[in-house]
């Protein structure tokens, strides 16, 4: 019997690089316009049913933070640009099937408009506000007469921006973990949940937390079936995608997607909130600060395990 010792490189991790190109400027920004989306969406709604008073938080108070973390957001974004000095590119055209396309102009759109509906309500943290020149005053009362109008366009572009930073992952079909259309709904329904969160802590009316906690106690619901069918799509597809979801059934992201993700980030509030609506009295912001930290580790740990998922063997 004549042996033969075969000898192959590719036993070494290095010949099949991990190219991680995305980094953390990317999950931070992803998370910080579902954060935006999330808070805007609830203001222009409550606006629209004409619940402004109702959800004073909601609607006057919550969106001012908008600006900023949309700003922070946008920082981010342009950090991790390669050829900073050409972002304008991306406003000289329209490509629909772009998610780049779609992100840049939703943003467009929204972060004018953050800055607007502050401007209407800044009164409430500013009684004594006073915008002194005439045009600015008859420009906001232009504003405030098209406050529906205003308040539908967020409300829709809210929307497609809290579904666009799951689509920019999900467009990415080399990447077999991103390769999937839940992706959009879940990050929009992160969002959505990051958002009811980020009301219930900063707001101080007792009817208006509960209200906005059992919205979220839904939103956590649809969250948890979305990443059950996510999982239960790739173990019933291609061999590559059932390697992406071992990433994390006994993978390496395991731990850190069951344990921050699932449980301390929808499975733990969760029970905090069924308790405090059953009258128990618990701190009323760990829960919605645990479900803002899963929704931030959500795009952390799917962006850095997407460029982990291959196509290769």
């Amino acid at each position: 019997m004549k042996e033969e010792i075969i000898t192959s490189g590719r036993m070494n991790p290095y010949i099949d690089p991990h190219l991680n190109i995305w980094h953390w400027q990317i999950p931070l920004y992803l998370f910080l316009g579902g954060l935006a989306a999330g808070i805007l969406f609830f203001a222009a709604l409550y606006t629209i049913q004409g619940k402004q008073d109702k959800y004073r938080t909601a609607v006057k108070i919550a969106p001012f933070i908008t600006p900023f973390i949309l700003i922070i957001g946008l920082i981010a974004l342009f950090w991790d640009l390669k050829h900073k000095l050409y972002f304008w590119q991306l406003y000289t055209t329209i490509r629909f099937e772009s998610p780049m396309s779609w992100g840049a102009w939703t943003l467009m759109v929204v972060t004018p408009l953050s800055f607007i509906w502050c401007a209407l309500n800044i009164k409430v943290i500013f009684p004594d506000w006073d915008w002194k020149f005439q045009w600015v005053k008859e420009v906001e009362a232009f504003f405030r007469r098209n406050i529906l109008v205003i308040s539908w366009i967020l409300l829709i572009f809210s929307l497609i921006l809290g579904v666009y930073t799951g689509i920019l992952f999900s467009a990415f079909n080399a990447r077999p973990l991103w390769n999937t259309s839940i992706l959009g709904p879940l990050f929009l329904a992160s969002g959505l949940s990051a958002g009811a969160a980020a009301i219930v802590l900063l707001s101080k009316d007792h009817f208006e937390r509960v209200q906005m906690a059992k919205i979220d106690l839904i939103i956590i619901a649809v969250e948890l079936f979305l990443i059950i069918h996510m999982f239960m799509g790739f173990l019933a597809s291609t061999q590559v995608q059932i390697d992406a979801a071992n990433l994390f059934l006994g993978g390496p992201y395991t731990t850190p997607f069951w344990l921050f993700v699932v449980m301390l980030g929808m499975v733990f509030p969760a029970i905090l909130e069924i308790l405090e609506l059953r009258g128990y009295k618990m701190p009323h912001y760990i829960a919605p600060i645990l479900v803002m930290f899963g929704s931030l580790m959500l795009r952390f740990i799917i962006a850095y395990a997407g460029q982990e998922s291959r196509w290769l063997y």
